[in-house]
C-alpha cells in the first residue's frame, strides 16, 4: 500500500487551497494510495475530511499527543481567541470520527505538552509512514518547509504547492 502523507498551512488558507487539497486527496485516494496527516487545521482537517467520506479504511491521523491533551489544547487556542470554538469543536468531532475507524495514531509516551518540539516529531512520524507527500503551504510557512526537508531528506517524492496571502 502506498501512503500519501498531505502536510500544509493552517493558520493562514488562500482562494482556491482546500479545493486543491479536497482534489489531490480524491486523485490519490482513486489511484488506490492511503492517506496519512497530522490533525491539525486546514490543510490537514480538508485531507482527513475527504478521506473520512472516500476511504475511512485508508486514512491515518497522526496526532503529536494523546486525543485528550490535543483537544484541551484546541479548545485553549479557541480561548485565546486564536482559533474560534467552532474550528476546535470541529476538529476534536472529526478527529473522534477517525478514532472510531481506526485510524487515529496516539502518543501517550511523549510529554504531554502541545509545543513546537511536539508538532515536529508529529511531522516526522507522518513522513516515517509516508511514501509520497502532497504539501500545500501558505507564504514561508515554516512547519509545512520542515515537513517538505523531511521528506526530500527520506528521498520520497514532494509535490509542492504554495500560496501567497497578506498576512493579517
Amino acid at each position: 500500500m502506498i501512503w500519501t502523507a498531505v502536510s500544509g498551512s493552517w493558520r493562514h488558507t488562500a482562494p482556491g487551497m482546500e479545493e486543491d487539497v479536497r482534489q489531490a486527496v480524491t486523485a490519490a485516494l482513486a489511484a488506490g494510495k492511503s492517506i496519512v496527516t497530522g490533525g491539525a487545521l486546514g490543510t490537514d482537517y480538508w485531507a482527513a475530511d475527504t478521506a473520512l467520506k472516500m476511504a475511512p479504511d485508508r486514512l491515518m491521523v497522526i496526532l503529536p499527543v494523546t486525543l485528550d491533551t490535543y483537544a484541551a489544547h484546541y479548545r485553549r487556542r479557541a480561548r485565546e481567541r486564536v482559533i474560534r470554538a467552532d474550528q476546535a469543536e470541529t476538529l476534536i468531532t472529526q478527529l473522534k470520527a477517525v478514532a472510531k475507524v481506526g485510524g487515529l495514531v496516539e502518543h501517550p509516551d511523549r510529554p504531554q505538552t502541545v509545543d513546537t518540539t511536539t508538532y515536529y516529531l508529529r511531522d516526522q512520524d507522518v513522513i516515517d509512514q509516508a511514501d509520497e507527500l502532497l504539501a500545500f503551504q501558505v507564504n514561508d510557512s515554516l512547519g509545512t518547509k520542515d515537513t517538505i526537508a523531511r521528506a526530500r531528506r527520506k528521498g520520497i517524492p514532494v509535490t509542492h504547492r504554495t500560496y501567497y496571502v497578506a498576512a493579517s
